[in-house]
């Protein structure tokens, strides 16, 4: 029974001494860390001309040649325009001791003047090296004798959901204001630009915390504040930070070019839902969907069609539509890359060149259009289609160029009834098959029944003129 107990007490030890190992001891204060950050920590004012118009006070005007008609004429239909001065607040930090910050463009942006207030109390005005409203990045350097004390980049990918982080900013103009929380979530998507991807902290974030930094326990910038979820203007626990790799990226650029070069390859994409995931057959739902390819576009010169699903873009896996985007931005222009693409049940590579994403290339394609509106039922999906008429084309010019079946009606107890799609829109393929009219609809759809498939695919031509795939049960 001793030798029992004394193996228990063992084991003990070497799981309380492995747990130890493991865990990151909880911090008994920040005062060491804040006291060698804050330094580098700036607020930040930017002064705009705003132009607004005085309230009329009196519900009546004054008749012409009234004594009164010269003293209130301002105040005439809503008073005339006048102009004042505004000041926005913010934060910064520095980068480098030359003189270069960073914050957000909502910060500086259409700003008259800009100035940097450092913690020992000196003002100067800065000048505005570059901005990427994109991302929400701006990048400003004053001139200055003094000595600077900037900080650096961390890796924001090794940040963790539960790490401590270290906010420090000018909430509400009160300047050197610190809060400390932990990161909640990473790869937040708050739908306010194509490349979210925010790092979201319950760190008190508030007005005029923006462009202010979010430090790790090593000093390092792991994120840039920039936005927060609130009903009320004040922290709710719920702030977002643009995660500093992203960052780094686009403040390099700005400095050493002046200008933001992003990868581009020429496709529209959408999610894949599991509908979408098991009518193409794919084992899980990930990637991203092409549902156009534009003609001339490095994706189209590559052999990708619409239907293709992209698994893997440049040896990094893709696991939704809005890593692809990420992706592609941040490959160098110019640069070949191969691509994994689903197809047909089977996994494809091809090759594309990325090219920058200003060049865009739009195409068209002549039709000729039939003009005869009989329309069909589909009880399996619950709509009443018909061809595209020449009257249609004149209510809705994009559709000159499509072929495809016109949706005239969709029950309301029909598969579809739940689904995005409207009447009025246009199916252009069944299964990643073209349809030109009636006829041709009603054979590829014979054909994917046959399969005996849960779900079949649809192609939609919606009523914002883009494509997009719709899976359907129908089983």
């Amino acid at each position: 029974m001793k030798n029992f107990k004394s193996f228990l007490l063992i084991i003990f030890f070497n799981i309380l001494l492995i747990s130890n190992l493991n865990s990151k001891e909880v911090p008994d204060s920040f005062a060491d860390l804040v006291e060698k950050l804050t330094p580098s920590v700036v607020n930040i004012s930017a002064t705009r001309v705003v132009e607004t118009r005085s309230q009329n006070p009196f519900p009546f005007q004054f008749p012409p040649g009234h004594p009164f008609e010269d003293l209130f004429k301002d105040f005439d239909r809503g008073g005339s325009p006048q102009k004042r001065k505004s000041q926005a607040l913010g934060s910064g930090f520095i980068i480098d001791k030359a003189g270069i910050i960073i914050t957000n463009n909502h910060v500086i942006q259409s700003a008259e003047g800009i100035f940097v207030k450092l913690t020992n109390g000196k003002e100067y005005e800065a000048k505005v090296l570059g901005t990427d409203p994109t991302s929400d990045i701006a990048v400003i350097k004053i001139t200055t004798k003094d000595t600077l004390k900037s900080v650096s980049f961390g890796d924001s990918d090794k940040a963790r959901v539960g790490d401590w982080v270290v906010a420090i900013g000018n909430p509400f103009g009160l300047g050197g204001t610190v809060t400390a929380g932990i990161i909640s979530a990473r790869n937040r998507d708050i739908s306010l630009g194509r490349y979210d991807d925010f790092i979201q902290t319950d760190a008190a974030i508030n007005v005029g915390n923006s462009g202010g930094p979010l430090f790790n326990l090593k000093g390092e910038v792991v994120g840039i504040n920039s936005a927060i979820l609130s009903n009320s203007g004040g922290s709710v626990g719920i702030g977002f930070a643009i995660p500093s790799n992203l960052a780094k990226n686009v403040i390099d650029q700005i400095i050493n070019t002046g200008e933001i070069k992003r990868g581009y390859i020429g496709v529209r994409i959408q999610e894949v839902t599991k509908e979408i995931a098991d009518s193409l057959g794919l084992k899980n739902v990930e990637g991203a969907l092409i549902s156009s390819a534009a003609t001339d576009g490095p994706a189209n010169k590559a052999g990708i069609l619409a239907g293709d699903v992209i698994l893997e873009f440049n040896n990094i896996k893709v696991e939704n539509y809005r890593r692809l985007q990420k992706i592609v931005a941040e490959t160098p222009i110019g640069k070949n890359v191969d691509v994994k693409i689903w197809r047909n049940k089977q996994i494809i590579t091809r090759n594309i060149k990325v090219a920058r994403l200003e060049e865009t290339v739009e195409s068209r394609r002549d039709n000729n259009r039939q003009s005869t509106p009989t329309s069909v039922s589909i009880k399996e999906l619950g709509v009443k289609i018909r061809n595209i008429t020449n009257e249609d084309v004149e209510k809705r010019p994009a559709l000159k160029d499509k072929k495809g079946v016109l949706i005239i009606e969709i029950r309301g107890d029909g598969p579809l009834a739940l689904l995005p799609i409207q009447e009025g829109e246009v199916i252009t393929a069944v299964g990643n098959n073209p349809v030109f009219d009636i006829k041709n609809f009603e054979d590829q759809f014979k054909k994917e029944i046959k399969k005996n498939t849960n779900s079949i695919l649809l192609t939609i031509f919606d009523s914002n003129n883009q494509s997009k795939f719709i899976g359907v049960k129908i089983k």
